[in-house]
């Protein structure tokens, strides 16, 4: 489809399935495959692009050299809302021909959870090894019920097997950029700063005033979550009902 359309750049998540699949066609196209991608800049036939390196401590603008066709995977939620053009898009739907594949999919159980995919969520709450227990991530489970968040973990807490692996947030679980991440008794270490910090308002609730979230939060609170959580809660069923 990319050959029949000419088309001169191809836009995909940089999920795990675009990871897996686009280099591959990359491959078959001799063309260039840029991940990872948190900014695009196009103008005319120059495309320029930036992705973070080294667990988000720095970032590296990228262009691609001479490819006739180009792939570009984004983080989800890093492209911002523009204005629709003029004219509706061109939507071509496609059979997938049969092939003898060795491996076939019979059939994809998705999970029972209303909420949204961390990936996909547009408000975040997390929870740390300062929860103390796994249980008490029912006091993030009642915030993000008011805000309609999504809870996700540190690492820290997985691997404690508070809570399933589904939930970690960082380099070895999800990257995530909401437009809201509430990082509660969480300490900031690289890994999870790394896939959160993007993230368009960081808030950080934290009993110890030197915790490095606190150096991306866009809002701290030093104090104890086990009160600060309770009373956030209820102010925001306040403001929100």
């Amino acid at each position: 489809m990319i050959k029949k359309s000419q088309a001169s750049t191809v836009l995909a998540t940089s999920s795990s399935l675009g990871r897996d699949l686009f280099p591959r066609v990359g491959a078959r196209l001799n063309t260039g495959v840029i991940s990872d991608c948190t900014e695009l800049k196009i103008s005319g036939d120059n495309i320029e692009v930036r992705r973070p390196m080294y667990a988000g401590k720095c970032s590296v603008a990228v262009k691609f050299d001479n490819s006739a066709q180009k792939i570009i995977l984004m983080r989800p939620n890093q492209l911002p809302m523009s204005a629709p053009g003029s004219g509706a898009p061109k939507i071509e739907n496609v059979a997938a021909p049969k092939l003898d594949l060795k491996t076939i999919i019979k059939e994809v159980v998705r999970g029972t959870s209303e909420k949204l995919d961390l990936a996909e969520a547009n408000i975040i709450v997390s929870g740390g090894r300062g929860l103390g227990e796994g249980k008490n991530f029912e006091l993030l489970n009642s915030l993000a019920a008011v805000l309609g968040a999504t809870v996700g973990a540190s690492r820290a807490v997985v691997d404690l097997g508070w809570v399933s692996h589904s939930m970690q947030v960082g380099q070895t679980g999800k990257t995530v950029a909401p437009s809201l991440y509430i990082a509660v008794g969480i300490s900031g270490a690289i890994q999870h700063l790394a896939g959160m910090s993007s993230s368009k308002v960081i808030v950080a609730i934290n009993k110890d005033a030197q915790a490095p979230i606190f150096q991306k939060a866009t809002y701290g609170i030093v104090g104890d979550l086990f009160d600060v959580v309770p009373k956030l809660t209820e102010e925001f069923k306040r403001v929100l009902s």
